[in-house]
C-alpha cells in the first residue's frame, strides 16, 4: 500500500511539474492543443494541460548571427571572400514557429545568398567605398523576406572583405598613379594661375616704366640678403632708359 501512494505521489508530482511554466520577460510561449495552434503566453506564470497541450519557447531577445565568408565575384570579375553578421529578433512568436521549420537556420542560409546576391551587382570600388549603402541593400532583402515568418532584421553588417594579394598590389598602383595624375593636376591648375598674375603684373609695369624701375630695386635689396653667392643680374634697356628721360628733364 505505502509502494502504490508513493508511486501516486511521484505521479502527482511529475504532472505537477508538467503543469506549470515559468517564462521569462524576454519569453513566449507558443501553445498547441492536440496538435493545433492555441494561443501565445507569457511572460511570467503559465498553466499548461499535460499531454493534451505541448509548449513552444520563444525568445524575443535581438540575436546575433555571424554569416559565413562567402566567395563573391564582383561585377568587374574580381573575386573576393566576405563576411558580415546579421541582427534580428523574432516580433511575432506565432509566425516563427509555424511558417517555417528553423527560423534561425532559415534566416542563415537567406542571408548568405542576399549577401552573394547583392555584392555581386558592384563593382570592387563599391564594395571597398559604400559598405554602408550595401548594408542597407541587403536589410531591406531580408527583411522583405523574413516578414512573413514574423522576424525583424535589425541591421546587416560587411564585417571584413578579403582580397587576394595580386589584387591588393594592383590597387596599391593605381591609387598611387591616381596620386600622381592629381599632383601633376594641382601643378598645372598653380602654373595657370601664375601666369594670368604674371601677365597682369607685366601689364600694369608697361603703363608705369618707373614700376619697373622699383621692381629692379627691390629684386637687388633682396638678392643683398644672400651673402655667399655670386649672382649676375642683367641690367635691362627699359632701365636705363628711364633714367635717361629723367635727367633730359
Amino acid at each position: 500500500m505505502y509502494i502504490s501512494l508513493l508511486i501516486f505521489a511521484v505521479i502527482i508530482f511529475i504532472l505537477l511539474f508538467n503543469f506549470f511554466y515559468v517564462l521569462r520577460e524576454y519569453e513566449r510561449a507558443v501553445i498547441f492543443t492536440l496538435g493545433r495552434f492555441w494561443k501565445v503566453k507569457g511572460p511570467g506564470l503559465i498553466i499548461v494541460i499535460p499531454f493534451i497541450q505541448q509548449v513552444v519557447r520563444v525568445e524575443l531577445r535581438t540575436v546575433v548571427m555571424d554569416i559565413p565568408a562567402q566567395d563573391v565575384i564582383s561585377r568587374d570579375n574580381v573575386s573576393v571572400r566576405v563576411s558580415a553578421v546579421v541582427y534580428f529578433r523574432v516580433i511575432n512568436p506565432e509566425r516563427a514557429i509555424i511558417q517555417v521549420e528553423n527560423y534561425e537556420a532559415a534566416v542563415s542560409q537567406l542571408a548568405q545568398t542576399t549577401l552573394r546576391s547583392v555584392l555581386g551587382q558592384h563593382e570592387l570600388d563599391s564594395m571597398l567605398s559604400e559598405r554602408t549603402k550595401l548594408n542597407t541593400a541587403i536589410q531591406v532583402i531580408l527583411d522583405e523576406h523574413t516578414d512573413a515568418w514574423g522576424i525583424k532584421i535589425g541591421m546587416v553588417e560587411i564585417k571584413h572583405i578579403d582580397i587576394n594579394e595580386n589584387m591588393v598590389r594592383a590597387i596599391a598602383r593605381q591609387a598611387e598613379a591616381e596620386r600622381e595624375r592629381r599632383a601633376k593636376v594641382i601643378h598645372a591648375d598653380g602654373e595657370l594661375q601664375a601666369s594670368k598674375k604674371l601677365l597682369e603684373a607685366a601689364q600694369i609695369l608697361a603703363q608705369e616704366p618707373q614700376a619697373l624701375q622699383l621692381r629692379y630695386l627691390q629684386t637687388l635689396s633682396n638678392i643683398g640678403e644672400e651673402k655667399n653667392s655670386t649672382i649676375i643680374f642683367p641690367i635691362p634697356l627699359e632701365f636705363l632708359s628711364a633714367f635717361t628721360k629723367k635727367d633730359s628733364k
